[in-house]
């Protein structure tokens, strides 16, 4: 008779062969380090870009040679973006405080603040702000004789202020509750050893609960400053002049000018990936800093031992016919240690032995 091919496991051979090339290829992979392999990963994305590039026909010429004039655009982005990042985080601050507060107007203002700003879109409040605020005044004007006549014309803002307004206005409502939630990680005990001190509020809060809040607030805070970059690209719809333009807008300009409306598209978004990665890269060296001295997780120290008089024959204060040894009891887990009733039978044990192994020294308890 044949003999059976598949063996004494019924697995064919062949299957054998593809769990050891499998395994071989496993043993191999974990030789090389984790980082090199993400940037070959990396390296075949790129690649296959450039790939579709010079297939789908762009011209990278024309990319090239506008894109001095869409990167200067970068200084506008970014003023808008620390403007408006810098007034979200006053509003921000003045939101959480009255969330946390008991008093109901304070309450009250920052609830309606919050539920209107999170509850519209960010574009609509743009033009809320640029268009509708003129009208606004013009009309109390027209109305109120009182009023002056100038006060129209202050509230006509330049698109650039209009949106850092708008951008600042919007992510301060998000960015209320990131801040509430960093002040209220900080223990009531805190607040209350500045209170024991006699500090007022202002006090405790500049000097004990906000710098200990700052390290859970400013890691989402950087969040929110790298996307409101790329919302910086809605201001471009109130209309800005060519001089003052930021990244997407010029972009619109150089591409509709030249009918390179994909390739102009195309600069911008590298543009803005690039200050993505840039500020991210520097985020996460801030957070690296600021987590020093959290460590979670560490080891729980050795728990201490007690001492009980024990059997002779060594020991603290012990020795053959030197009296009773001290017996080490460790404590239990979570530090609590022997009770009374524990130690005493614990103690008297230690005295039974010490006295039936030499009953000549042996000692009364």
């Amino acid at each position: 008779m044949k003999a059976d091919e598949t063996g004494a496991g019924g697995r064919p051979p062949l299957a054998t062969d593809d769990a050891g090339r499998m395994d071989r290829f496993a043993l191999a992979s974990a030789r090389v380090p984790f980082r090199l392999k993400v940037g070959l990963v990396w390296v075949v994305i790129f690649v296959v870009l450039g790939w579709f590039f010079s297939s789908a026909g762009f011209d990278t010429e024309w990319m090239l040679d506008k894109l001095p004039y869409i990167a200067a655009g970068l200084q506008y982005t970014i003023l808008i973006a620390v403007g408006g990042i810098v007034l979200a985080m006053i509003l921000a601050l003045l939101g959480a405080l009255g969330r946390l507060s008991r008093n109901p107007v304070a309450y009250g203002v920052t609830g309606f603040y919050t539920s209107f700003f999170r509850g519209t879109p960010l574009i609509v409040q743009m033009f809320l702000i640029y268009l509708a605020l003129p009208q606004v005044g013009r009309n109390l004007v027209d109305r109120y004789t009182w009023i002056p006549s100038g006060f129209e014309n202050a509230l006509i803002l330049e698109t650039a202020v209009a949106g850092v307004l708008a951008l600042g206005l919007n992510y301060g409502a998000y960015m209320t509750e990131i801040f509430r939630a960093g002040i209220q990680s900080v223990g009531h005990g805190q607040g209350e050893a500045a209170e024991a001190l006699g500090m007022t509020y202002r006090q405790k809060m500049r000097r004990i609960v906000l710098p200990q809040a700052l390290r859970v607030i400013i890691p989402p805070t950087g969040n929110e400053f790298i996307a409101m970059m790329k919302d910086t690209a809605l201001v471009s719809f109130l209309g800005v002049s060519a001089a003052t333009a930021e990244i997407f807008r010029r972009s619109q300009l150089v591409g509709k000018r030249y009918f390179r409306n994909l390739e102009a598209y195309i600069v911008a978004a590298a543009l803005y990936w690039m200050l993505t990665a840039i500020f991210t890269f520097f985020q996460s060296r801030l957070e690296r800093r600021l987590s020093k001295g959290y460590v979670r997780g560490a080891a729980a120290p050795a728990a201490p031992k007690k001492f009980f008089p024990g059997a002779p024959g060594g020991g603290k204060g012990g020795g053959k016919g030197g009296g009773a040894m001290m017996v080490g009891i460790e404590d239990l887990e979570g530090g609590a240690g022997p009770g009374p009733e524990e130690a005493a039978e614990l103690t008297a044990h230690a005295l039974e032995e010490a006295h039936a192994s030499d009953p000549e020294h042996g000692t009364e308890p």
